[in-house]
Formats: C-alpha cells, structure tokens, sequence
C-alpha cells in the first residue's frame, strides 16, 4: 500500500449530494478547499468533483471536510488513483 512518501499525486472523484437550497453555498465552500475542483453541478444540488492531495491523509481529511459541510446531504467516494508521475497522466 502506497504510504504518500513519493511526489505523486492522489487523485479522487467525489460525488456531493446538497440540498438545492444550498447547493450555491456549498459550491462556494468546496472552490475554497485546496485542491478540490467542481467539474458539474445539477440544479437539484448533485457535483461531480475531485480531489487532489499529496497523500492518503490529505484526501481523507479533505472527504471528510466535504461531508461535513453545512447543507451536504451525502458525499461519495467513486474513485480513486494515485499517479506517480502526474506529468504522464495525459501522455
């Protein structure tokens, strides 16, 4: 199992599920997290968003964050990639 040691990338896709009443605050907090980026939003207050951390502890916390958020109904985690060589990713 990867301990996050090496200059690789973690990179995960979350589904957030929010309250439609609140969907535009809880975009709002997620541009403010690092490394998070929203990638579509549906007007019932379904995104399609990733993460991108250093390590393993790094994603974890920054979930958690997500899920915590106020007007967050449910935040699933769909997949997930460690890249050691980001640089590779699109080649």
């Amino acid at each position: 199992m990867d301990t996050g040691a090496s200059s690789g990338i973690h990179i995960s896709s979350v589904i957030v599920g929010s309250l439609p009443a609140q969907s535009a605050d809880v975009r709002r907090a997620l541009t403010r997290l690092p490394g998070v980026e929203i990638h579509a939003a549906s007007e019932d207050g379904r995104m399609i968003v990733s993460i991108e951390s250093a390590d393993d502890a790094a994603t974890l916390s920054c979930f958690e964050t997500i899920r915590q958020l106020p007007g967050v109904l449910a935040a699933s985690l769909v997949y997930h990639q460690y890249e050691t060589d980001p640089d590779e990713e699109l080649r």
